[in-house]
């Protein structure tokens, strides 16, 4: 009977296609209650002579049962690995996908404020910032503005509802606020740079409501007209990265300083849709400046007696626009991810001074 059992177990076995149906052969047959497991358990009940002919007997018929199924196991998940190789192909031709950070691009106006930073940062200036929602006070009549001044118009600056005493507090339209914020928390000698968020009414191809303006400020006993030329040269001739560039200082007005002047730099617009600086025979209009006015340093709770300075501003998307070429400043904020694609910067490349700012 053993004989038959193990042919009929063995055949079984072989013909077994899956570890499902091999795992109920084993149960059947070797389990708890298995019919050679049942066999064995019979031994107990034998005669000594018996166990002696038995029990070598079905000892092999289970041993022999065991290495079947082993061996069947073996070549089943042989078979069902060679056959998920077979349906999980991997094209090795097609492009490995690009990491979140190969992908990944910097806007433009982050990156000219990281140049800004970098380049100033080499001067010595210090980075400081103010709210976005200011008062009329430090917004206006700190900065030298006159009651009636067209600035302070509706059709211009983004006035938000009375409080409960009447005041309106407007949505900074420069960042020279925080001019007056620091010469009150800060003793001079004072350098620094005021990159942010400003807002005024306007909208075309180069204005928008919402824009971002760059100021720097120095106070000191000694601060000059000389000392800003040298600044402003220094920084248009490595923020443009050209070796030389000619600069013309006009005369102009600004409430908050005086004398004030208009800064052009030399440029060459004779390529159809390009502007090269450093060369040619044009001139280009980029910030505005001057000596910072008595007044506002009386705001700041300094002596004008003592104490002099001057500040520059300008627009950090327009410097954007001109050093990458880019038309349209609304397209800054369309959140467009093609624009992005072309005029953005890879992320791991930080603008410095000995690196190059634009990589």
């Amino acid at each position: 009977m053993s004989e038959t059992l193990e042919t009929e177990v063995l055949a079984a076995i072989e013909a077994a296609g899956d570890e499902a149906s091999l795992e109920a052969i084993r149960v059947a047959e070797l389990g708890k209650k298995g019919r050679i497991s049942e066999m064995m358990k019979g031994l107990g009940k034998m005669s000594p002579e018996e166990r002696k002919t038995e029990g070598p007997r079905l000892n092999g018929l289970r041993d022999r049962v065991q290495s079947a199924i082993t061996e069947r196991r073996e070549v089943l998940a042989d078979a069902a690995i060679a056959a998920r190789l077979a349906t999980e192909t991997v094209d090795v031709t097609l492009p490995v996908r690009s990491s979140p950070a190969a992908r990944g691009r910097i806007h433009p106006i982050s990156q000219v404020i990281d140049e800004i930073t970098a380049i100033y940062a080499d001067m010595g200036f210090a980075i400081a910032e103010g709210p976005d929602i200011e008062t009329d006070y430090y917004n206006f009549t700190a900065l030298n503005f006159p009651e009636g001044h067209p600035a302070r118009e509706m059709h211009d600056t983004f006035f938000l509802q009375p409080d409960e005493s009447g005041a309106r507090k407007v949505l900074r339209t420069h960042t020279s606020p925080v001019q007056i914020r620091t010469m009150e928390t800060q003793k001079p000698p004072i350098r620094i740079i005021i990159p942010g968020k400003t807002y005024r009414q306007d909208s075309d191809a180069t204005h928008s409501p919402m824009f971002h303006q760059v100021e720097g400020l120095v106070v000191d006993k000694s601060a000059n007209i000389g000392n800003l030329k040298w600044v402003l040269e220094e920084f248009c001739k490595a923020f443009f990265e050209v070796d030389s560039l000619k600069m013309r200082f006009r005369p102009s007005f600004f409430p908050f300083t005086e004398p004030s002047m208009e800064v052009d730099i030399q440029c060459d617009r004779s390529r159809p849709g390009e502007v090269r600086f450093g060369e040619g025979d044009d001139w280009m209009e980029i910030l505005g400046c001057g000596m910072v006015h008595p007044n506002v340093l009386r705001a700041g709770g300094l002596d004008p007696d003592v104490y002099q300075g001057f500040a520059w501003g300008m627009g950090i998307d327009r410097i954007a626009m001109l050093k990458y070429g880019m038309p349209d400043l609304r397209a800054f904020f369309d959140a467009d991810i093609r624009w992005i694609e072309h005029y953005g910067f890879r992320p791991l490349d930080m603008p410095t001074l000995f690196g190059g700012l634009s990589q």
